[in-house]
């Protein structure tokens, strides 16, 4: 193989949902989340809805572990250029894990060139920065551009999502289980955005889902969105992305919005009915 685009889970997509062509491959490498004595391995086969099932009815705090550096050297060994892409450093250890991974791979094999990129953000804003690697690879750019372009996309996109569980929060010590309690209570949903530099920054709440959605709106307008394209991941709430989709398309006509389905982490993260959007 002469190219391989290597992400971790944290992307939402699986390998149907990137078009390669020729001596050009795709794959993943997983998260693995602990939830009580069960553990959950984040691969295309993982059943999601068990997943969040199993963590609204456990006690304890659920936990998540990144993909061992073997994981990515061994992807990063099928072709001669590697293109790998991670959530954000300051979320999580599969940044420090894929860098590791690259250099178990070189120092077998000096000829290869891979890079690595951190996203600073999470699912939807990873799926459209592969599909644009993908393109700038059928385009017949070198590794060098791919990693100069990749860097500004990045760069330029933004990330905002909506959450309306809030029980990992409070499992996990950073919200009280009253301040849990009122929030589910009263139908509120915590709206939030990726800074800059990979963290995640709350911007404000809203009560409802109509709200939510006008929030995320209003933050795209905020942050000069023009139109173009714009992929949307949601936990087992099709219904509100299908609502957020067509409220998008109706304020910008030339926006072009992909329904991404969360894979594991980022349903570790964003809980039942959560929105992650990028743009």
């Amino acid at each position: 193989m002469k190219w391989n685009i290597v992400a971790d889970s944290s992307c939402d997509l699986k390998t149907k949902d990137v078009k390669c062509e020729g001596d050009m491959g795709f794959s993943t490498v997983p998260f693995t989340i602990n939830v009580g004595d069960k553990l959950f391995v984040d691969d295309e086969e993982l059943d999601t809805e068990k997943l969040v099932f199993e963590m609204e009815n456990c006690s304890k705090a659920s936990g998540s572990a990144c993909p061992s550096p073997l994981m990515w050297a061994e992807e990063f060994k099928k072709a001669v250029f590697s293109v790998a892409i991670t959530i954000s450093g300051n979320l999580s250890g599969s940044l420090n894990s894929a860098l590791t991974g690259m250099e178990m791979a070189l120092s077998e094999n000096k000829d290869k060139k891979v890079i690595v990129l951190d996203s600073k953000s999470t699912g939807p804003e990873i799926a459209l920065c592969i599909h644009k690697i993908v393109e700038w690879i059928k385009n017949g750019e070198v590794i060098e551009s791919i990693n100069e372009k990749a860097q500004k996309f990045l760069q330029e996109t933004k990330t905002a999502f909506a959450l309306c569980s809030f029980d990992n929060l409070v499992k996990n010590g950073r919200m009280s289980r009253i301040a849990g309690f009122l929030a589910k209570t009263l139908g509120m949903w915590g709206i939030g955005i990726a800074s800059d530099e990979g963290t995640i920054v709350i911007k404000g709440k809203s009560r409802g889902e109509s709200k939510a959605l006008a929030f995320l709106l209003q933050d795209m307008k905020e942050r000069g969105f023009k139109g173009g394209q714009v992929a949307i991941s949601h936990c087992h709430n099709e219904n509100m992305a299908q609502k957020l989709k067509d409220a998008i398309i109706g304020c910008w006509e030339n926006a072009c919005v992909t329904i991404l389905n969360t894979r594991g982490l980022d349903s570790f993260y964003a809980e039942r009915k959560g929105l992650i959007i990028a743009f």
